[in-house]
């Protein structure tokens, strides 16, 4: 095989390579932002049971602020996996 062959088939394996990475690029921020906009719903509705919790007027259970810990802690996680899946 000559250097200018090898050159060619360098640059191939190179092209493919490099769409391949653009390709999974693409599929992690899509995935990402769909992680997100779930978060986002999640998001909603802790902050109306914050709100209620923050109420002196409405009476809340510890049961009623641990559920709105678990969410708490739920998105916590969430926001961290979603960081890492934009910083890898």
């Amino acid at each position: 095989m000559s250097i200018k062959e090898d050159f060619v088939n360098l640059l191939d394996k190179l092209q493919a390579e490099r769409d391949e990475i653009n390709l999974k690029l693409h599929l992690a921020s899509m995935e990402a932002k769909q992680e997100f906009e779930e978060a986002e719903k999640q998001w909603g509705r802790l902050k109306i049971k914050a709100t209620e919790i923050a109420d002196e007027s409405v009476e809340t259970s510890e049961e009623f602020i641990n559920k709105a810990k678990i969410i708490g802690e739920e998105l916590k996680e969430t926001y961290y996996r979603i960081g890492k899946r934009l910083t890898d």
